[in-house]
């Protein structure tokens, strides 16, 4: 398989050496707009692009590859207040798009896991509801991808809350996601479920970011020669 890497910071990196492992070939690595001007110009031959660039150049990293009829899988966070428009534009098209904020299996198996105890707990009005996550200095969106993720599916399943803040404020119908930034954090997600007598708490930690590159890899091979919009729960059988 053919691949273009889009966004050369670490997560791109990773991809490259799982790439690479599983005997794929790199035609092209595009960083900046002046890559991706310079690769238009070539017409480099490609399978798909894996994109894990900056939240604000990956809507037009998408489009790029949609003008290109180049299959785009992106694990890049914080562009998907336009995710509507995104969707109309590949089904209109008929392109195809492959989209997660974590491509980890664990993290995947977490967000199943999210969704079935909040369907739970929507029952029990005794438990508030609260999102705490933890990434390197270096990550720019806040929330994180993944909090959001599991907030709105938890804002589904449970009638008393509404939305989610990023706020010390306080809001009943609202669910509170923390945010934390340190040194040397690949990523931690927690939900917590707390009555006045005890806490119920469901979290993953990423180790390391071989399990995101190898889920996006594993994701670009999945879909070559698909049309249309998938997540990980396609590719997994959720």
């Amino acid at each position: 398989m053919k691949i273009i890497i889009s966004g050369y910071g670490k997560m791109g990196k990773e991809v490259e050496k799982i790439a690479l492992k599983k005997n794929h070939q790199i035609t092209a690595i595009l960083d900046t707009e002046e890559d991706w001007n310079n690769f238009i110009k070539k017409s480099v031959n490609a399978d798909v692009v894996i994109d894990f660039s900056m939240p604000t150049s990956a809507i037009d990293n998408i489009k790029k590859c949609f003008a290109l009829d180049i299959p785009i899988v992106t694990g890049t966070t914080g562009w998907h207040n336009q995710l509507e428009e995104i969707k109309n534009i590949c089904l209109t098209n008929n392109k195809t798009l492959f989209f997660s904020s974590n491509f980890s299996i664990g993290a995947n198996i977490l967000f199943e896991i999210n969704k079935r105890l909040s369907q739970l707990m929507n029952s029990q009005e005794h438990y508030d509801v609260s999102i705490e996550e933890t990434h390197h200095l270096q990550k720019l969106d806040s929330p994180s991808g993944t909090a959001i993720t599991l907030a709105n599916e938890i804002i589904k399943n449970i009638d008393r809350k509404k939305n989610w803040i990023n706020t010390e404020e306080n809001d009943d119908s609202s669910i509170k996601i923390k945010s934390i930034r340190a040194k040397n954090i690949t990523g931690i997600h927690s939900v917590f479920y707390e009555s006045p007598i005890d806490i119920i708490e469901i979290k993953h930690t990423a180790k390391n970011r071989a399990g995101l590159a190898l889920g996006a890899v594993v994701a670009a091979e999945w879909i070559i020669g698909k049309k249309g919009i998938f997540e990980m729960k396609d590719l997994l059988n959720f």
